[in-house]
């Protein structure tokens, strides 16, 4: 099979499975943007990031935060919006708290970014050290509340937080030389402080949470003798496509998203940007060995906000059922090609024109770009 990448983005494709053994032609387009500054026009960014093959992490695998994860999902019902970044104190000055807001349309997320801390058993109980002020501080779910308490000699004893199980600032057993001069998170919500050790916090990060993390994982399914018996090597039949779904559920959209102005708050050393995200579905054409060709629409369901990078990626995906395998396919086409190439099915090459369009323009100058007619 033949994808032929009339964009200027980054595309592939992959085979993707559904639960019956069904397979699918997985197609998905991923653009790199300029985070504009007041005044700027966005655009398509010089360096396009490659499509990641493979989930990485901040640190050893499965230990740490995911960082970004393979762009190669089959299906995604709902639109992840993930960021990674840092806190920047109010005109560089430090500040002991910062509080960041990320909002895209009507959805919002905001929570505080704390300075160092610790915790300090004393004769009076556990407490947390003053913060220590800070200009800039990364967050993850590396340092939001959550982690492993480990330090029993009892291995049955040992405890995990399941909402973050790669945090810190947790512990079940509170002994004071097992928990004094340890860690507190960076993150907590607004609203509801880190106080004690073997509190229940909601972790306060954006990037993406873990595939066995306990929200994400219970949408797996269940992998027991029947599913061996029955079902094996394929999904089984209580899988839920919601586990695709990289981003933690409070960051996932409906399906859609485009065009929405875009905030960022103390996350850019000038202390916010606001623009509106390029609006339009990917093209995708499908040309089968036997038939009339296919006209599709990847949709938008994945944003990666970068903010210390000054980009953001978008990524759109189409999953095409197929009949028998993925050689019933000749040609896959994403974006567009002109009359000449269509009348010739010669390679052409055509580009979404938007490096250099204004933020406002550039949403109705890509809508243009959709599926149906064959292009100029």
């Amino acid at each position: 099979m033949e994808l032929i990448n009339a964009t200027r983005m980054q595309a592939g494709y992959t085979m993707g499975l559904e639960p019956s053994g069904r397979e699918l032609l997985v197609v998905v387009i991923k653009g790199t943007f300029t985070l504009p500054r007041e005044g700027e026009r966005i655009g398509l960014h010089p360096d396009q990031e490659a499509l990641a093959m493979a989930d990485t992490f901040a640190g050893e695998p499965g230990l740490s935060a995911p960082v970004y994860e393979a762009d190669f999902a089959p299906r995604k019902k709902r639109c992840d919006v993930l960021l990674l970044g840092s806190a920047h104190a109010p005109a560089g000055r430090p500040a002991t708290s910062v509080p960041i807001g990320l909002r895209v349309g009507e959805w919002r997320k905001t929570f505080n970014v704390q300075g160092e801390r610790f915790w300090d058993a004393g004769l009076t109980g556990i407490r947390a050290t003053p913060p220590v002020p800070f200009t800039r501080r990364a967050f993850s779910y590396d340092v939001a509340f959550g982690g492993a308490d480990t330090n029993h000699d009892d291995a049955s004893k040992h405890a995990w937080y399941a909402p973050n199980p790669v945090g810190r600032g947790f512990h079940r057993h509170l002994r004071s030389d097992w928990v004094d001069g340890r860690p507190l998170p960076d993150t907590e919500a607004l609203d509801d402080p880190v106080t004690r050790p073997d509190g229940a916090y909601a972790p306060m990060a954006c990037g993406p949470i873990g595939r066995g993390w306990a929200a994400r994982a219970k949408f797996a399914g269940t992998y027991d003798d029947k599913w061996l018996d029955e079902h094996f090597p394929f999904l089984p039949p209580d899988f839920d496509e919601a586990y695709y779904q990289s981003a933690p559920a409070d960051q996932q959209l409906a399906l859609g998203v485009g065009g929405q102005r875009v905030v960022l708050a103390n996350l850019t050393p000038d202390g916010g940007r606001v623009f509106d995200l390029p609006a339009f579905e990917a093209p995708v054409v499908v040309f089968p060995k036997n038939g009339a060709r296919e006209d599709l629409l990847a949709s938008l369901d994945t944003i990666v906000f970068e903010p210390d990078l000054e980009r953001f990626t978008m990524s759109w995906r189409v999953a095409r059922p197929l009949k028998r395998s993925i050689f019933e396919v000749a040609q896959v086409l994403v974006g567009r090609k002109g009359t000449e190439w269509w009348s010739q099915r010669e390679e052409v090459a055509f580009s979404i024109p938007l490096d250099g369009v204004p933020a406002d323009e550039a949403a109705s100058t890509v809508t243009g770009a959709r599926a149906g007619a064959p292009g100029r």
